[in-house]
């Protein structure tokens, strides 16, 4: 009989989560991001979340918020961790901590061929407003973003969050 898997549990990345981090995005992603750019957000003072089940790096989160308005900036689920609603259960755990905090909308940008992506945050509430031309690195030239946003507010009331 096999063990169960455990949960996924998340934590406040730090330092030191960072080249693991960093393999991860380098597996996932044909443009990273570099190790030097996951760095600077932690210094910056950018919300960032680490995944793990059991002790496998599963994920990661990193966001912004002030002014009233926050920023998904990446999130990326390890391709074995997929379709198990990681993504949506640490997205509502990043939106509450958005609006607990003050925003009061959360902003993204998407790549129009990660139809994985746009369903999951479609699904969360998201709507597209705006398109960014040419904004993401992509094979042979460069690749639109499509711009979403939500609203927090139903995320500033942590009994809301279970009806999304």
């Amino acid at each position: 009989m096999t063990e169960p898997t455990p949960s996924p549990k998340h934590r406040e990345m730090t330092l030191a989560d960072v080249q693991a981090v960093s393999d991860l995005e380098q597996r996932v992603y044909p443009f990273p991001w570099s190790t030097g750019i996951f760095k600077d957000c932690l210094r910056a003072g950018y919300g960032a979340r680490v995944i793990e089940v059991g002790q496998a790096l599963a994920g990661y989160v990193i966001y912004s918020h002030g002014a009233g308005e926050a920023h998904l900036l990446n999130i990326c689920i390890a391709p074995e961790h997929r379709r198990q609603k990681i993504a949506r259960r640490i997205l509502r755990y990043v939106f509450q901590s958005m609006a607990l905090a003050g925003a009061q909308v959360v902003f993204l940008e998407v790549r129009p061929s990660n139809r994985g992506a746009i369903l999951l945050y479609e699904s969360l509430g998201f709507t597209q407003i705006g398109v960014r031309r040419g904004y993401y690195e992509a094979v042979g030239g460069r690749e639109d973003a499509l711009v979403y946003r939500l609203d927090l507010m139903p995320y500033a009331y942590p009994t809301s969050t279970g009806s999304r």
